[in-house]
């Protein structure tokens, strides 16, 4: 069973080069010489002294664009070379530039040409899912070749490269991977089998699971989950009557349904609001003796939610307490959600001081996202920004991309696109170390480009072009109008150029 492969798509050449690169500014420099992430952490007023080693790293990588000039800015840059590198802290320099591939990739390149320093297994697994999931095919091959002759390869590894050739619409090469795995030292069973199908059915590509199963299953015993792989994907393609048949066809080879394959099914209903024949599944699973556990309610809560249907929503919750379901922070989330979007935000605030602590149950960056979007969305900024504050002196968790979100779209609602928002943007770069991904990016541009303040939009767009990242369409159009009607020609004929080659 070998698949044909591909060529590999290159990448739309970017529209900046390295030395522009170094000079991008999350503001107008026409207003005030605000520091941004290509140069924030270059300022001279901050004491490097007090920086951790994974910080000072971080710090020394901002300034150049390219792979090469980062490896090389590196290899000849003292203070760096004196630190001694650990798995922990390479692998932690890995996580902190999961969204910028060409930052991961210049660092890992680096500690390779360390003479003190060898990759283990999970270094290679990192820089593989970065780079795949930048869509850096080529380069990830190389490295899980590198791999493969250094006898690294794990099925992890493997599950991770196919998983990224099957997003990415190549689901012909993650096939191809599986009819390799001998050359890596790995086995075809029941497990690697497994990781294929569900690689394929998360992928949309049932049929072809389907077809790959019925070849396998002559040598390789199927197990449950093998068929609750398959539950989910029919589901997934919208083919629900497949996943109920597949259901008696798991009870056929000797395998008991569980709660999984029940939950996934009552999903699918919750996703078409079909919520009768949701409830049906669920008599049908306490008639099975499989009970609905904490996931499958907290499903049917949160899809009633997504249909404004509140009151029901918030029944689901309180029939869970009735039941005795364990209550985890999943669960709280969702709860927080939901009262939130109800209007009721003193008891999604009693939920989450009072309730929770009560439980036992530790908020994580969820909750707390959940209660910073909930209070952005009822205009009520500064509690989210007290709120914040909170997160992070509490040290149970860190803000990520998603906590500062709501907060820099409630500055642009507001018009407040000086001093909050610009500390709100040094904060996330300067302070928590965050990698802007798409969707704060294009949160940007499209929020300055109606607060009038396209110069800064475009220098955004730069950057997210700079860091490997493709904006849609629409963000093109609508920077490319804005700068157009400022008399900017130069830059729009550049956008143009750019969009001509999406």
């Amino acid at each position: 069973m070998i698949f044909h492969v591909r060529k590999l798509r290159n990448t739309i050449p970017f529209l900046v080069d390295s030395s522009k690169a170094r000079t991008f500014i999350h503001g107008s420099s026409e207003t005030r010489p605000l520091a941004l992430s290509s140069q924030i952490f270059s300022s001279k007023n901050e004491d490097e002294t007090k920086l951790s080693e994974l910080d000072i790293i971080v710090s020394k990588v901002r300034l150049p664009n390219g792979v090469d000039e980062i490896v090389n800015s590196l290899v000849n840059d003292e203070e760096c070379n004196s630190i001694k590198l650990t798995r922990s802290l390479v692998v932690g320099l890995l996580h902190r530039f999961k969204d910028d591939w060409k930052s991961a990739l210049g660092v890992f390149k680096w500690a390779e040409s360390r003479l003190d320093y060898e990759h283990n297994p999970d270094g290679y697994d990192l820089i593989i899912d970065v780079l795949g999931k930048m869509k850096q095919m080529e380069t990830m091959m190389v490295i899980l070749q590198e791999m493969g002759n250094r006898h690294l390869v794990t099925l992890n590894t493997v599950a991770k490269v196919m998983r990224r050739f099957a997003g990415s619409g190549q689901w012909e090469n993650a096939v191809k991977v599986f009819d390799e795995l001998g050359t890596y030292g790995l086995e075809k069973n029941t497990e690697s089998m497994n990781l294929l199908l569900d690689t394929l059915c998360k992928a949309c590509k049932v049929e072809q699971a389907r077809e790959i199963f019925l070849e396998l299953k002559r040598h390789i015993v199927p197990n449950a989950h093998t068929f609750n792989i398959f539950i989910h994907g029919w589901c997934k393609i919208g083919r629900v009557d497949e996943a109920q048949w597949t259901i008696e066809e798991m009870k056929g080879h000797g395998c008991r349904p569980c709660v999984i394959s029940y939950s996934t099914i009552v999903k699918f209903y919750c996703c078409q609001e079909n919520y009768d024949n949701a409830y049906d599944v669920l008599d049908e699973m306490r008639a099975e003796g499989c009970s609905p556990n904490t996931v499958t309610y907290t499903t049917v809560m949160s899809s009633l939610a997504k249909s404004e249907k509140y009151d029901d929503a918030l029944l689901i919750a309180e029939r869970m307490k009735s039941d005795g379901c364990k209550l985890d922070t999943l669960f709280y989330n969702s709860l927080i959600h939901i009262l939130g979007r109800a209007g009721r935000v003193g008891e999604a605030i009693n939920v989450f001081e009072v309730e929770m602590p009560r439980n036992s149950v530790l908020p994580n960056t969820s909750t707390y996202n959940t209660m910073v979007a909930m209070f952005c969305y009822h205009n009520q900024e500064q509690k989210a920004l007290n709120l914040l504050a909170k997160m992070e002196s509490s040290g149970v968790c860190k803000p990520d991309v998603q906590t500062y979100n709501p907060l820099l779209k409630a500055c642009i609602k507001n018009g407040k696109t000086d001093d909050c928002f610009s500390k709100l943007l040094d904060d996330m770069v300067k302070r928590h170390h965050l990698s802007l991904d798409m969707s704060t990016y294009t949160l940007l541009v499209h929020g300055l480009c109606r607060a009038n303040k396209c110069e800064w939009a475009y220098l955004l767009f730069q950057e997210m072009i700079g860091k490997g990242l493709m904006p849609r369409y629409k963000t093109c159009r609508l920077l490319f109008e804005e700068v157009k009607e400022k008399h900017m020609y130069d830059v729009a004929e550049k956008i143009e150029d750019y969009m001509k080659k999406m």
